[in-house]
């Protein structure tokens, strides 16, 4: 006679376990707590104006002193920190 195959119940490969029988559980936030601030998007745009001002200026050789590299890192970083802000933003 052929004996049958027994029948797994759930996983058992392992030593998984559920991570809520572990107690390393972490419940999701609430959909409500996943906002940004009011002042976040405004501080963004002003970084990005502010960056392109810098540049802008720094070029047309309006800024204090003569045409600087130093007046291009300052307006690069604060383009880029306003990029970084905007992934950040939800």
């Amino acid at each position: 006679m052929a004996s049958t195959p027994k029948q797994r119940k759930g996983k058992s490969v392992g030593r998984y376990s559920a991570p809520e029988r572990s107690g390393r559980y972490t419940a999701p936030r609430p959909p409500e707590s996943n906002h940004s601030p009011l002042w976040y998007p405004w501080m963004l745009i002003d970084l990005l104006l502010f960056g392109l001002i810098v540049i802008t200026l720094n070029y047309l050789s309006v800024l204090p002193g003569a045409v600087s590299s130093w007046y291009l890192v300052l307006g690069l970083v604060a383009m880029f920190a306003a990029f970084f802000l905007a992934t950040r933003y939800r």
